[in-house]
């Protein structure tokens, strides 16, 4: 794939944007510039005041050459996974942006903020009803799963 594809300028773009004005508690591996985009890591703090507060997560973002037409891949890694209603205890987040609502006018900037959101609003911490099921029979690709979104209260 040449640096000038469509997706690598977007890309390109949005990092530099990331960069300057980097949603709240949230940063991303600056060694990235210069070289391929298609993933990302990205730091996040849990918000002050939520139940996240004082936490460090770690989120990985895979983009595929028909970004932004197509989502990209996000998950929770490293050794810190939110316990949460909506993440799965491997890292796969349950959150519509990122699969049938996506637009190609959301960024990797609006995605962060959604993230941050959904953990800020979470009242309880505890792992999706069928998290067990779930990660022991998933696809390693959290897009290729069917999500079921049916409660927005979390």
């Amino acid at each position: 794939m040449s640096s000038t594809a469509p997706s690598q300028r977007r890309l390109q773009k949005e990092l530099m944007s990331f960069l300057k004005e980097p949603p709240p508690g949230v940063t991303v591996d600056s060694d990235l510039t210069g070289q391929d985009l298609s993933v990302w890591i990205v730091h996040m703090d849990g918000a002050p005041g939520t139940l996240y507060e004082g936490e460090k997560f770690q989120l990985q973002f895979k983009f595929g050459s028909k970004y932004p037409f197509d989502s990209p891949e996000v998950t929770f890694i490293g050794g810190n996974i939110p316990v949460h209603p909506h993440v799965y205890s491997n890292g796969h987040i349950c959150l519509s942006i990122l699969t049938e609502d996506w637009s190609p006018a959301l960024s990797v900037q609006s995605v962060c903020l959604s993230i941050v959101s959904m953990l800020s609003s979470c009242k309880e911490k505890r792992r999706p009803p069928d998290n067990s099921f779930y990660v022991k029979t998933c696809n390693k690709n959290p897009k290729k799963t069917k999500w079921w979104y049916h409660d927005d209260s979390v």
